[in-house]
């Protein structure tokens, strides 16, 4: 492999093993630092800052964010190869933060999973210039793709940016990438009523290939890292939706003929 792939840097804060979420299979997902967006909700705010930083819990202080290459991660990355194969479809996915904003170690560390025949995905907001997100697509399987609101002000209220580029990257990535999946985090005062779950399906349906759709339940977990740094978490009194409730939106979801989950 190339020594250049091999050599590329970039800065995470997290490794997670053995996780059966954020794509098929049993998948290691590797958290990145930076992020374009500040959704009120975002259980990992030690993502956000592209700046390494101290965070506080249980009393113990700890340094978030380290400096790695593409080589130190694959070696994490090939310990569980065989649980890969053996889960069915298994692998790497990256999240955050945001994958696109650190576009070179990103591409190159999906590269060389790819060289090894590991199947990958991405976690992403989609908030990047299209010309970003295409240097990504040909080394990606599976593209997680949150669709959190159609409305362009109650997006930006509630995360910092309108939803525009957003939805029109949402056209392209369907049209280029292998799979798409979109998912909505569903947050009360935000996006949990029928009309807005609705509209974000209807959008979701109208895109190329699009065939699921994933709801994700608001929850706090996280809610105590921002203590941890110093910032308030606005979201404290806001509770998780009912299961009756992401029943009801679920329905909403499998009426426009998308394949709708709950969770993912």
């Amino acid at each position: 492999m190339d020594n250049k792939i091999l050599e590329t840097k970039g800065r995470i804060f997290n490794i997670q093993r053995f996780s059966i979420h954020d794509g098929p299979g049993i998948r290691t997902i590797i958290f990145l630092k930076g992020c374009p967006l500040r959704c009120r909700w975002c259980c990992n705010p030690e993502s956000q800052e592209w700046k390494h930083e101290t965070i506080v819990t249980g009393g113990v202080t700890k340094e978030v964010g380290r400096d790695v290459t593409v080589e130190e991660v694959m070696e994490e990355i090939l310990r569980d190869r065989v649980y890969y194969n053996r889960s069915g479809g298994g692998g790497v996915t990256l999240s955050g933060g945001e994958c696109l904003w650190q576009p070179d170690f990103s591409e190159a560390l999906l590269k060389a999973s790819k060289e090894y025949g590991i199947s990958t995905a991405i976690e992403t907001t989609g908030y990047a210039e299209m010309d970003v997100i295409r240097r990504l697509l040909p080394y990606v399987d599976t593209v997680l793709m949150d669709i959190k609101h159609t409305d362009p002000e109650k997006h930006k209220e509630f995360t910092t940016r309108d939803n525009g580029l957003i939805l029109e990257n949402a056209k392209h990535i369907a049209r280029e990438a292998k799979c798409l999946i979109v998912r909505t985090p569903v947050i009360p005062t935000f996006n949990d009523t029928e009309d807005e779950i609705r509209s974000i399906a209807n959008f979701a349906k109208s895109l190329d290939g699009v065939r699921e759709m994933h709801l994700l339940p608001y929850h706090r977990i996280g809610s105590d890292k921002y203590a941890g740094l110093g910032r308030q978490y606005t979201m404290a009194h806001i509770s998780p939706p009912k299961k009756e409730q992401m029943e009801k939106l679920l329905a909403i979801v499998n009426e426009t003929g998308l394949i709708g989950k709950i969770g993912g």
